[in-house]
């Protein structure tokens, strides 16, 4: 490899000759190397947003000329639209404000309006007019969240919503067996115990939903402290007018941006509410493990599509791919906000340290979700249901005898109950045995279908 020299206000650094990169980002190549993991690339297309957004700020403030205010736009949207992802090698373990990948970004950019505009531009004089990394990288962080929920997690979970919803539609008065503590308990259907999880999922929407407004108040303009020197009057306004008209999505200018520079609370309200989305999952992933158990020593109420031989040693196992890869990537969504948690007490007085961790963590996390969505609602999709299964089970429910409480009280039910079971008989036949109630009454009151809604009947 053939390199060249380069000078920042430090000195002169060895460059590879064909990087698009300068001195200060081959300093933190160079000086950390705990991992060669780097920034995600929604994060470093955001950035380049961020940058554009800035140069047009500038130019309509009067803080830089027109011509480089374009150049810099012009070489921001190619690094947006994806273009030179190999010319940001800066690691997530850097400096905690990010400064390297604001100057990795600052220095190609550079170099990129240089070469197309034929005038000089510096990254820090030009690029980085009117910013610091201390507000560049934590608006960064919320821009990035609030597109990736936008168009990753949320046509995920909605996609998933509509899975459900068409199973609920098909199967909805199909009745099994409900359990709590894993033990048989009263019937209910399907479409109440699916309508549960489309009811969770909902809910996780409407708290991504309420988030919003606060991931999108932007601490641009905050400059090194939050004070906005070297700031010129208006800017954080234009950059935020800007970028909501390139994103097509709206964003503002945070009222305190000292509170968003120093503290990672949006961070972390988004992260908490990823993590209830990781624990719906967890839920109906499990229920559908549990379901799909067997085939004939356990539940076997449901089959799981066949997709891949389960065993390398025992031939015919076929195993719940899907749910259990959803269950992994819903428990490493909770892993990443412990992580986010524990970053976000790094703010020490006016500015979190440990910025590209959270940047990192944070998207990975949405990322992840998108997929385990995905997953999730090929297999809510793909299962099949034994009835025959079913109904055998709901026939010996010795839970079906609660209907009988009202009529022979909680010992006497009891009592029928333990009797059915260590006699494995339908519970009707022992009921009708140590009752007066008549056959035909008693095939009213436990029949399965009418105790799905029981609780309502009886107020």
């Amino acid at each position: 490899m053939t390199f060249t020299t380069q000078r920042d206000s430090m000195g002169e650094v060895q460059v590879p000759a064909g990087a698009l990169y300068g001195a200060q980002t081959q300093r933190a190549i160079d000086n950390v190397t705990i991992s060669a993991r780097t920034m995600p690339a929604h994060f470093i297309r955001c950035l380049a947003q961020v940058k554009r957004a800035a140069a047009l700020a500038n130019a309509a403030c009067g803080a830089l000329d027109e011509a480089i205010a374009r150049a810099i736009a012009g070489a921001a949207e190619q690094v947006a639209g994806g273009a030179y992802g190999d010319q940001f090698p800066v690691g997530v373990f850097q400096t905690g404000s990010g400064t390297s990948s604001n100057m990795n970004m600052n220095e190609v950019l550079a170099r990129l309006a240089s070469d197309s505009g034929g005038r000089q531009v510096h990254p820090n004089d030009h690029v980085n007019c009117s910013q610091s990394s201390n507000d560049v990288i934590p608006s960064c962080i919320q821009v990035s969240a609030a597109l990736a929920l936008e168009q990753q997690l949320r046509p995920a979970l909605q996609d998933l919503d509509e899975a459900l919803k068409q199973r609920i539609e098909e199967l909805g008065n199909t009745v099994k067996t409900g359990r709590t503590h894993l033990m048989d308990a009263l019937p209910i259907t399907f479409g109440q115990e699916m309508g549960a999880w489309a009811y969770q999922l909902e809910e996780c929407q409407d708290r991504l939903e309420a988030l919003q407004p606060r991931l999108r108040a932007l601490p641009i303009g905050g400059s090194a402290v939050g004070t906005g020197v070297n700031v010129p009057a208006g800017f954080a306004e234009e950059v935020v007018a800007a970028l909501s008209q390139q994103l097509v999505s709206q964003f503002t200018a945070c009222g305190n941006p000292f509170a968003r520079m120093a503290g990672q609370d949006c961070a972390v309200e988004c992260s908490a509410c990823l993590r209830a989305v990781a624990h719906v999952l967890v839920k109906i992933n499990t229920d559908l493990r549990w379901m799909s158990s067997g085939p004939l020593a356990g539940l076997a109420e449901i089959q799981l599509q066949a997709l891949q031989p389960g065993s390398s040693i025992m031939p015919g196992k076929v195993n719940p791919i899907l749910p259990e890869a959803a269950l992994m990537a819903a428990t490493e969504v909770i892993g990443n906000d412990a992580t986010i948690a524990m970053a976000a007490r790094s703010g020490n007085f006016q500015l979190n340290v440990m910025l590209p961790l959270i940047a990192d963590k944070l998207l990975g996390s949405i990322a992840l979700l998108a997929g385990a969505c995905d997953a999730t609602a090929s297999a809510v999709a793909g299962f099949t249901v034994n009835h025959q299964r079913l109904q055998a089970n709901l026939a010996r429910n010795p839970i079906l005898v609660t209907a009988l409480n009202a009529r022979i009280g909680y010992d006497a039910a009891a009592a029928i109950a333990k009797r059915a079971y260590a006699e494995q008989r339908p519970i009707i036949e022992v009921a009708e045995e140590d009752t007066d109630i008549s056959r035909e009454e008693l095939e009213r009151l436990l029949d399965p279908a009418r105790l799905t809604g029981f609780n309502q009947e009886s107020g």
